[in-house]
């Protein structure tokens, strides 16, 4: 079939013959970059970047932020976990263009050395750590989480998925810290950390 038997035109600009991978790079063959403005730790930052940048990438390598870590790369550890509108997401799984404007907050953002977040304040002192370098995407899932529970979102270990109020028992702590894996196996007293900031009943 001819590109006239389809109403196919094929402009005469030297485009033909052009890949896929040629449309998405400049005359000097890099990669065309994306011009962003994140939103990071209250601070706006201005970005050039890949456009398949990660956003764990953008902060890592490009704003420094080192306290979000890449573990698995693929979002089964949890390493990455920042906020995102108050929402924890795994940052290896999303691009940087995708949050222009968008609030991220990493464990920088948090709280520092002379204003700890109580989060992190818990995890010292329930010694929620062992080796640290799951602990700042344990602690910004666990600061997520508990907005999560807060706005009533069940999880699997909910008893009744329709009360509008969740208790969150220790079961439910281990649910939902679940995506967040320790290899230390510091299990026991991260969900004592979160216990101690979120209170009531172990069950």
């Amino acid at each position: 079939m001819s590109d006239s038997d389809t109403g196919v035109t094929v402009a005469s600009s030297g485009m033909a013959g052009a890949t896929s991978n040629d449309m998405g790079r400049s005359e000097g063959g890099m990669p065309r970059l994306s011009a962003i403005t994140l939103r990071v730790n209250d601070q706006e930052r201005r970005l050039d970047v890949d456009p398949r940048t990660s956003l764990l990438d953008a902060l890592r390598e490009h704003l420094h932020l080192s306290g979000t870590k890449k573990g698995c790369d693929h979002g089964q550890c949890g390493a990455c976990t920042v906020l995102i509108n108050g929402r924890r997401v795994n940052s290896c799984l999303t691009l940087a263009v995708m949050h222009e404007g968008d609030d991220v907050v990493t464990i920088e953002g948090l709280g520092d050395p002379e204003g700890l977040h109580p989060m992190q304040l818990a995890f010292v002192e329930c010694d929620g750590f062992q080796c640290g370098y799951c602990t700042p995407g344990q602690i910004c899932s666990a600061v997520g989480m508990l907005a999560e529970v807060e706005a009533g979102w069940p999880s699997h270990a909910t008893a009744d998925v329709a009360s509008p109020r969740v208790t969150l028992t220790d079961a439910e702590i281990r649910e939902r810290m679940s995506g967040n894996i320790c290899r230390c196996a510091a299990y026991p007293n991260i969900v004592a950390a979160v216990r101690s900031v979120a209170g009531g009943d172990p069950g």
